[in-house]
């Protein structure tokens, strides 16, 4: 099941990667080209800058004068403070280390002293890694995008046995398509709800269905969004993970993301491919407009 999914994220990430270039913006409208010029009248250099520096070292010296004279109380106050804050820091610290090492999906079997020399629990093999009874996750990709493209993913999300519920925020700055100075930014959301319909220690096979929703620079769209993620065991804490997405209207948007996994307790590490196309489908002035972004993406996460 695993080697059938990844083929299948690994042709459309291929698809992806061999289309064509876009010529416009997703979600922008088309504009004819024209040399626009941004002037502005000069100042003469020394004129008000003068003026400016006397006021502010006149206000300087001014408070100069007044400062010093509360140095000797502040000083054993701000040492007080320093101790207590940092006393608090490094027991937040400690705890947090502690949950990550000690918490997971893909903990080692352990062994009940209890019990009799080679015997380990049953409970700990059963209901780790992809059987769960309940899962909380979220963490941060940066997408390593070709050109001049810059993107950031974050998610969330929280899963029983079968059911559950996740969230994703894409985030992009893209340059301009028509010359001008800037950038353009998307922001793509979805919010899914998630069925396991096939659980196992060592893979997890879900759908998903939800809403996506495009902020583009002069439109907003909203439409149904459909999925197919799995997550799989490959060696010891390495997991093989894919997704992809789907809104078929009223833009299209295709998502497509093979990589790896490494599970340090509760601490995930990261990397993989990830290859994105949107349309907004002639929505903004009867123009359809494409983007098609690809690349390699590196994150982090905590999964509990």
């Amino acid at each position: 099941m695993p080697s059938i999914q990844a083929r299948w994220c690994a042709g459309l990430l291929l698809g992806l990667l061999l289309a064509a270039p876009a010529e416009a913006r997703f979600g922008k409208r088309s504009k004819p080209s024209e040399s626009t010029s941004d002037t502005h009248e000069a100042t003469a250099i020394g004129k008000e800058d003068d003026a400016d520096d006397d006021d502010k070292d006149s206000d300087s010296d001014g408070e100069s004068s007044d400062s010093g004279s509360d140095d000797c109380c502040s000083d054993s106050l701000d040492d007080l403070g320093n101790e207590v804050v940092g006393s608090v820091v490094g027991w937040m610290l400690q705890g947090m280390v502690h949950a990550i090492a000690n918490t997971g999906t893909h903990l080692n079997q352990q062994v009940d002293a209890s019990l009799p020399p080679g015997v380990a629990t049953t409970e700990l093999s059963t209901e780790r890694r992809h059987a769960v009874p309940v899962s909380f996750r979220m963490g941060a990709q940066n997408l390593l995008w070709r050109g001049d493209a810059k993107g950031a993913d974050m998610f969330v999300g929280l899963e029983f046995r079968r059911f559950g519920v996740e969230g994703h925020v894409l985030r992009l700055s893209l340059p301009t398509d028509d010359g001008s100075e800037g950038r353009d930014r998307l922001t793509l959301v979805e919010g899914h709800v998630t069925h396991a319909f096939l659980v196992r220690e060592h893979l997890r096979l879900r759908a998903e269905a939800g809403v996506s929703t495009a902020y583009a620079p002069d439109v907003m769209l909203v439409g149904p969004s459909v999925g197919v993620s799995f997550e799989a065991c490959v060696l010891g804490p390495l997991d093989l993970e894919a997704r992809t997405q789907l809104t078929p209207w009223p833009y299209l948007q295709l998502d497509g993301t093979v990589g790896l996994a490494l599970h340090l307790g509760s601490l995930m590490l990261r990397g993989g491919w990830r290859g994105v196309y949107l349309d907004d489908q002639g929505t903004v002035d009867g123009v359809a407009h494409q983007d098609r972004l690809h690349g390699p993406y590196l994150g982090a996460g905590l999964t509990f």
